[in-house]
């Protein structure tokens, strides 16, 4: 197998990495782009300049794509299978994640008393990650 490596910056990384995801949701639904283009008011010829890479969405485009796949925008952004050694080595050495190791950000839908209690989870997990950065910005 060979490996061509382009670097990227870090917009660019997370935008191959949000259509990667959107073109995945769509084949995993057996869905084309010109229904998601119909679901989100984007003309076709503007999603497809998209997801090849040929103009940059805003971030409301973006909302409009989670929302019509019915996703998490955090998750089209972030979810990926590429290891984090080649996330470091396409954005040129610059990428860092937004979640510390350790942590995942996930999307779910739970009856009421269930998302209750995960909602105190995460708001715990919130507090952990501002004590963690707090100090740090502090000693800076």
């Amino acid at each position: 197998m060979i490996f061509v490596c382009k670097v990227y910056h870090d917009d660019m990384l997370y935008h191959l990495i949000f259509f990667t995801n959107v073109l995945r949701v769509l084949e995993s639904r057996g869905m084309h782009k010109n229904e998601l283009a119909k679901l989100t008011g984007i003309s076709p010829a503007f999603l497809s300049d998209l997801t090849n890479g040929k103009t940059n969405p805003s971030l409301k485009t973006m909302e409009r794509i989670a929302e019509a796949l019915e996703v998490s925008l955090p998750w089209l952004l972030e979810s990926t299978d590429l290891d984090h050694q080649s996330l470091v080595v396409l954005s040129g050495g610059k990428h860092h994640g937004s979640l510390p190791e350790g942590y995942e950000r996930i999307t779910v839908v739970l009856p009421a008393q269930k998302a209750y209690i995960v909602k105190q989870w995460d708001a715990d997990a919130k507090k952990k990650l501002h004590d963690l950065v707090e100090p740090r910005s502090r000693a800076g």
